[in-house]
């Protein structure tokens, strides 16, 4: 995928999505606590597992920041948005 269509798919998701390098797409959320982190990333996994997509997690007391690509092509897919969308849901 290229810049201006990852540019344009990133418009289309919460604007709190990153484009980094046109490699993939990153979003922090933020937290009250340790807890109430855990259950966020639990719940965006049980989205990874429905879809079988599977993003990378950086999990700490009250952050949980997520990364999206496709990693079969090392780079981003249509896809790795839809994704990132459903994560806006939770």
């Amino acid at each position: 995928m290229g810049l201006e269509q990852a540019e344009e798919m990133i418009r289309q998701i919460h604007s709190d999505w990153k484009l980094i390098d046109t490699h993939h797409i990153e979003r922090v959320w933020i937290f009250p606590n340790f807890e109430s982190a855990l259950q966020f990333v639990n719940s965006a996994g049980a989205i990874c597992e429905e879809q079988d997509h599977h993003a990378d997690f950086e999990l700490g007391w009250g952050r949980v920041k997520a990364m999206i690509w496709t990693h079969k092509i090392n780079g981003l897919t249509e896809s790795d948005f839809f994704l990132a969308a459903k994560f806006d849901e939770i």
